[in-house]
């Protein structure tokens, strides 16, 4: 529990954000919207160690992603252990910094979208299957859902113009916003976190980044992984039960949990499920 909990992982995903964010802009000066997969194949040939920056760009997105993740977990376990112990004062806390814990709350599926949208970026068959899933769930929301898609994705009409944008600079400045208050009371130094950044950048010289070519008659292709869950939720539910209203009930319950209060209790019980729920689909997709 120690462990988990001062860990640090919150550091961790910094470190590996800055090496993504350095590696992106290096990729982005060569990437051709018009043409998504072969810019993409192509830029190992095209970008001084190219392969090297595309792998340490995808790997170091990965560990950002995952370090977050456990980060966020840790923060759920020191809020129960707080709330175990601090009664009325830690629901005191919790109302007091509600806004704050609903900015941070909000931060985590704006991550998922830059995550997701880099996948889009790709044009590979797992980016055209992402893109084109991604697109079917958000127009099913009621009344907003043409001007939503509009805003995050719009492949249909205009390609990878809108992800674009929006994976390079939109969801990065609404991240940031989102987040400001909490990482302007940290400092983040690289010689404190050398394992971190070492095993990024071996990852990035000895592993290669996926593509997956488009390959005629393919009739099973998988998302990216920590969409798998979502993917064989899609096959049983209606998209906006599986795609918008269970996602955004998880956030709902992740907020009442971090913010604790008298509904910390029920929102535990209800994480926990929520969790257990995907996590199964997502044995499932993983199986299949």
């Amino acid at each position: 529990m120690r462990w988990l909990v001062e860990g640090k992982w919150g550091a961790k995903s910094l470190i590996a954000l800055y090496l993504s964010v350095l590696s992106g802009l290096v990729l982005a000066l060569q990437y051709d919207m018009a043409e998504p997969f072969y810019s993409t194949g192509t830029l190992e040939m095209v970008i001084p160690f190219g392969s090297f920056w595309r792998s340490l760009h995808f790997y170091s997105s990965q560990l950002f992603f995952l370090f977050l993740v456990v980060h966020t977990v840790a923060v759920v376990v020191e809020r129960g252990l707080s709330q175990s112990a601090g009664g009325a004062d830690s629901a005191e806390k919790g109302r007091n910094g509600g806004e704050d814990w609903l900015k941070l709350t909000l931060s985590l599926p704006v991550v998922v979208l830059l995550l997701f949208t880099g996948y889009i970026l790709r044009g590979d068959a797992t980016g055209r299957f992402a893109g084109i899933i991604a697109e079917n769930i958000v127009v099913s929301i009621p009344v907003l859902g043409g001007w939503l898609n509009a805003a995050l994705f719009n492949i249909s009409a205009a390609a990878m113009k809108v992800v674009y944008a929006n994976h390079l600079i939109g969801l990065g400045v609404l991240w940031g916003y989102l987040v400001w208050q909490h990482l302007r009371k940290y400092r983040v130094s690289w010689q404190n976190h050398g394992l971190v950044t070492a095993t990024v950048l071996v990852a990035g010289l000895i592993l290669a980044a996926p593509i997956d070519p488009i390959l005629p008659g393919g009739f099973h292709v998988s998302g990216p992984w920590f969409f798998v869950g979502q993917q064989e939720m899609l096959r049983i539910f209606h998209p906006l039960w599986a795609g918008v209203v269970f996602p955004v009930f998880g956030m709902l319950l992740l907020y009442h949990i971090v913010k604790g209060g008298p509904k910390f209790r029920l929102a535990m019980v209800g994480g926990a499920l929520w969790a257990s729920i995907y996590a199964i689909f997502t044995l499932i997709g993983f199986l299949r």
